[in-house]
């Protein structure tokens, strides 16, 4: 066994401490838990956007802040991003927050706090939070998905998070949206360069165009759904199509992993009636035209993906 290696058996076994960072386009979020899920110490500052060294000091203030409260140092750290670290060449790919592309995060973060630090994507985060004490727990196969400013999904099996060899499994998001005519997708410009994402229907943004789109109103997302509630017929056509759309782009899901529960979090996830309309859908497009697959909100809401962060530490 390699020192690193048996380094990190060793945290394993004797650290009763996790700690995770969430590296948001906006924040970035500490979390200091013990292995019972209890959350001992949380902190949030805001991520300096643009600045990849700055990011790297920041992160590295965050673990010592977590660390003074635990009274112990050197403990094992997760990270969860807007992006992919590449398998290939170790660098940071796909990621939203673009001062962090083609950058050796993780290598220079386990050089920076000269410790085991495990990477993923945010959403990779929320699967693993929810797979092990969240909405998924009991469940050997999760896909978790985030409804929110983007649209990227995570996959866990048997508590583990699922990559692949190319560190974009469960990049649902940067599909085409299933069942949905070519003049629909050219209509939907995608920031990856590409045309009818289902990112570009099932965000925020993919819901206020969907609104444009079909009534020539300019909206955001969260005031559709105020109007919605409120009972304005243009808003409750447009989240009716949504509901849609979220069933297609789950039931393309559904046709590939057959997962056994899908998790739903981010800020449209919590949309009132949505996930009790969903699975009514699925049928219609699923395969053989049945679909027990339950759909549930995931429990930790926003924490979920620093609490995953923190998981991820200990699991890698």
């Amino acid at each position: 066994m390699s020192n690193h290696s048996a380094t990190r058996a060793h945290l394993k076994r004797e650290s009763r401490w996790l700690v995770g960072v969430d590296l948001g386009g906006t924040k970035t979020e500490v979390i200091l838990m013990d292995q019972h899920s209890q959350t001992r110490f949380r902190h949030r500052r805001p991520t300096p956007v643009g600045d990849y060294g700055a990011t790297l000091a920041l992160i590295a203030e965050l673990v010592a802040e977590a660390e003074r409260q635990a009274g112990v140092s050197g403990l094992p750290v997760g990270v969860g991003i807007p992006g992919s670290v590449s398998r290939l060449t170790g660098l940071v790919k796909n990621g939203n927050s673009t001062w962090l592309n083609g950058q050796p995060l993780a290598d220079d973060l386990r050089a920076l706090l000269n410790r085991p630090v495990a990477v993923t994507n945010d959403a990779n985060c929320l699967a693993l939070s929810e797979a092990t004490d969240g909405a998924g727990q009991g469940f050997a196969v999760v896909f978790a998905a985030i409804l929110g400013t983007g649209c990227g999904a995570g996959v866990s099996v048997d508590g583990r998070v699922l990559t692949g060899p190319n560190g974009v499994a469960g990049e649902w998001g940067h599909n085409p949206l299933p069942w949905t005519p070519e003049s629909a997708h050219r209509e939907r410009p995608c920031f990856c360069g590409r045309f009818g994402c289902t990112e570009t229907f099932l965000s925020g943004p993919g819901l206020a165009e969907s609104h444009r789109l079909m009534h020539g109103e300019v909206r955001d997302s969260r005031a559709i759904v105020a109007a919605a509630t409120d009972g304005d017929a243009h808003a409750q056509a447009t989240m009716a199509t949504y509901v849609d759309h979220l069933a297609r782009g789950l039931a393309g899901v559904i046709n590939l992993l057959d997962p056994d529960v899908i998790v739903l979090g981010g800020g449209l996830s919590n949309i009132s009636g949505m996930v009790r309309a969903v699975p009514g859908r699925l049928a219609q497009y699923v395969f053989g035209g049945e679909c027990e697959t339950p759909v549930v909100v995931a429990t930790h809401g926003d924490s979920s993906g620093v609490r995953g962060a923190a998981w991820l530490g200990v699991a890698s």
